[in-house]
């Protein structure tokens, strides 16, 4: 049984409850901060009306329940990091709760429940230093999203790939970065095990330091081995513990007793009055969702067509999805209004030829090499035949390396191949050169196709479509 804690840091330019910079990390250390994240005495927290309305865009995009009327509440501790002596966060009245988001893992798909999200404070940062540590409180007071799951994940694979769709999500909404290495996205993942057909949830066990997706699958993986060994031995865990994940010994370590929820003596924040929201408000908030990651990557496979893996690359590298977008509306014009026949061209040379090329030029494939509209024009010609497979390869290449438009390119190169009567022309003479093969083939004889193509291709230099040259020599062995 695994159910998952996320903190979401949130990408408003404020912090939580003061108007400090919320962009701390980036600047030298104890920079951006003030009495209010400080804790000194006489100040008075003031909410983030943004970060209020990032968390319920969350909230809708999970399809949790938005309560209309939440509370902020102390959450009281003692640790180097926590400049006030407690954390202002949500307790018994969260800003949404109760739903289920989908996931799919191997093909099925699973239903994750969640239960809460709500809003709070970040800590400060500690930095150690051998026997030294220093405390860092730029980071103290940036407005963070915790989502907490139900305990109803049943495998490692299955909480890794809820995660990813998670941060993906976070990312399509402009929530967060949600970057693990960064400390945007961080999770403790807690798991118990119980015989099967019990139905009662045994003492948990809480991981933390899980900064990747892998680290929380092998981790998991770790700790089902390690509790299955302790079921099997007849000593199962009997309370709740925090262990620590070694990503080098691949391991987790114990570190405390997990605190019960009564150790943190919640009660209601006296500085803030409760959060009260209005339908109007929720409704007008929900019309600001934007296309989410699984409607756009189910649409890209039944719209467009594409494969579903690389339906799921263009979804989760947003811009190559965008650019995918911006090039079918402009080429399927060229295909007679086919939108999967310009899907398929365009994600074919962008997905493996393009993606190719950069990674010999050890360039990046985000952002784009050239502009959208450039990369359209490009595609035009291969799907008008004005450029064969061989050289629309170099002159991808060529706009990659020169930034040029394509079309200037192929002047310049000469990489366009011959069409109409010029093209003609060529066929004429190969067929004059083999006039007893031109008989053969004008009689009924298919084999000598391969050979006559070929042929043209050489006197051509390759630059002619082969399937071209094949229409264009059976129109005039048929006249």
């Amino acid at each position: 049984m695994i159910g998952l804690e996320i903190h979401v840091q949130l990408k408003t330019k404020s912090k939580m409850f003061c108007s400090c910079d919320n962009t701390g990390e980036d600047k030298a250390a104890n920079t951006t901060i003030c009495p209010v994240c400080m804790g000194h005495p006489g100040t008075l927290p003031v909410p983030n009306a943004e970060a209020v309305h990032l968390g319920v865009l969350a909230a809708l995009a999970l399809n949790l329940n938005v309560n209309l009327h939440s509370k902020f509440d102390r959450k009281n501790y003692f640790y180097p990091d926590l400049p006030k002596g407690y954390q202002i966060s949500q307790y018994d009245e969260p800003l949404a709760g109760e739903g289920e988001f989908e996931v799919e893992v191997g093909g099925e798909t699973h239903q994750i429940g969640i239960e809460r999200l709500h809003l709070e404070e970040d800590t400060a940062k500690l930095l150690h230093q051998g026997v030294s540590t220093l405390v860092d409180f730029n980071r103290a007071g940036t407005p963070l999203m915790e989502i907490v799951t139900k305990p109803t994940i049943v495998s490692p694979a299955e909480a890794k790939a809820f995660l990813q769709e998670l941060r993906l999500t976070m990312r399509y909404l402009g929530v967060s970065d949600a970057d693990m290495e960064k400390g945007h996205l961080r999770c403790d993942a807690n798991i118990s095990l119980r015989p099967k057909g019990d139905t009662k949830l045994y003492p948990k066990i809480e991981v933390k330091n899980l900064n990747s997706f892998r680290a929380v699958d092998r981790a998991l993986a770790y700790e089902v081995e390690r509790q299955t060994k302790l079921w099997e031995a007849g000593t199962p865990p009997t309370e709740q513990s925090t262990r620590g994940w070694d990503e080098k010994k691949g391991i987790t370590q114990e570190q405390r007793v997990k605190e019960a929820v009564n150790d943190y003596r919640y009660f209601p924040e006296p500085d803030i009055p409760p959060l009260e929201l209005t339908a109007e408000q929720l409704e007008q908030w929900r019309s600001e969702l934007p296309e989410l990651p699984a409607v756009r990557r189910n649409r890209f496979t039944k719209e467009f067509g594409l494969s579903e893996k690389d339906a799921s690359y263009l979804t989760e590298v947003q811009d190559l999805g965008d650019a995918v977008e911006q090039v079918v509306v402009v080429l399927a014009a060229e295909l007679e209004g086919d939108t999967k026949a310009a899907a398929k061209l365009t994600a074919n040379w962008l997905v493996h030829k393009l993606a190719a090329i950069v990674t010999e030029l050890g360039r990046p494939l985000t952002p784009l090499p050239f502009s959208v509209a450039q990369f359209a024009d490009f595609l035009a010609l291969v799907a008008r035949r004005e450029v064969n497979s061989t050289n629309a390869q170099v002159l991808l290449r060529r706009m990659v390396e020169t930034g040029k438009d394509p079309n200037t390119i192929l002047k310049e190169e000469d990489l366009s191949q011959g069409g109409g009567e010029e093209l003609a022309q060529v066929v004429a003479r190969v067929l004059a050169v083999y006039p007893e093969q031109a008989l053969q083939f004008k009689s009924g004889k298919e084999a000598l196709l391969k050979f006559f193509v070929g042929a043209i291709m050489k006197e051509t230099k390759g630059k002619v479509d082969p399937q071209v040259a094949e229409a264009e020599l059976k129109r005039l062995i048929a006249t």
